[in-house]
């Protein structure tokens, strides 16, 4: 995990890295176990891009978008002693069971995010809460190499580059299609409501984004 190592990244004041790979064995396993299962082949895979990983998450499991419960539940993988329950898991849970199931989706596609680690910060009230990388613009500017680097390292692992998937469809969206511009890594960016997004703000409509998705996604596989 040393290419995961930003323990030298010079960062705003009151944001902080979070490192589960670093952090804990156990995560380190439940990846071992999760890529293993998932992704032991040779085969290319279309990639679905996040944020960063959040608190409840990845920040739990090591895996984009999946929290324990969902772990343990879809994918039968051990979460150990620590129980989190992600909104967003959810729904993308929901979507890759109506897609077909986690075995099926993830071998048409990858899940990653633009920068590979997590940020909180602590807010006015003293809680630690989830950070995006695009918060802050001078923290967005620090991390904007490491995220062209990730990019570039993850296509390298066997990835499809005629069309990407983006979640989020604001800054996430703005950020990286200006960078996918630039730097020419996928012919084509399609952006995804984020499903934090729509867990919070448009639970009622939840059906119809998972319908959504699986058109644009069906559209890469087609």
């Amino acid at each position: 995990m040393e290419e995961l190592d930003f323990t030298n990244l010079k960062i705003p004041n009151q944001i902080s890295i979070m490192n589960p790979y670093r952090d804990s064995e156990e995560i380190r396993q439940i990846n071992r176990l999760f890529y293993d299962k998932y992704y032991g082949d040779n085969t290319k895979r279309w990639t679905i891009i996040g944020i960063n990983p959040g608190r409840l998450g990845a920040g739990a499991t090591g895996i984009p978008f999946t929290d324990t419960k969902r772990l343990e539940k879809y994918c039968q993988i051990n979460a150990g002693e620590k129980t989190t329950h992600e909104p967003s898991s959810v729904f993308i849970y929901d979507m890759i069971n109506i897609f077909s199931n986690p075995l099926d989706f993830y071998k048409f596609f990858y899940i990653t995010s633009a920068f590979p680690l997590g940020f909180t910060k602590t807010n006015d009230l003293g809680k630690e809460v989830n950070y995006n990388y695009y918060d802050e613009k001078p923290l967005q500017d620090i991390i904007a190499p490491h995220i062209t680097k990730h990019l570039k390292t993850q296509i390298s692992f066997g990835l499809h580059t005629d069309i990407a998937y983006c979640l989020g469809t604001g800054k996430n969206y703005k950020f990286l299609n200006d960078l996918n511009k630039k730097e020419k890594l996928f012919d084509q960016l399609i952006p995804l409501e984020h499903p934090r997004y729509i867990m919070q703000y448009k639970l009622k409509q939840k059906d119809q984004y998972i319908q959504d998705y699986i058109l644009k996604l069906t559209k890469a596989i087609e």
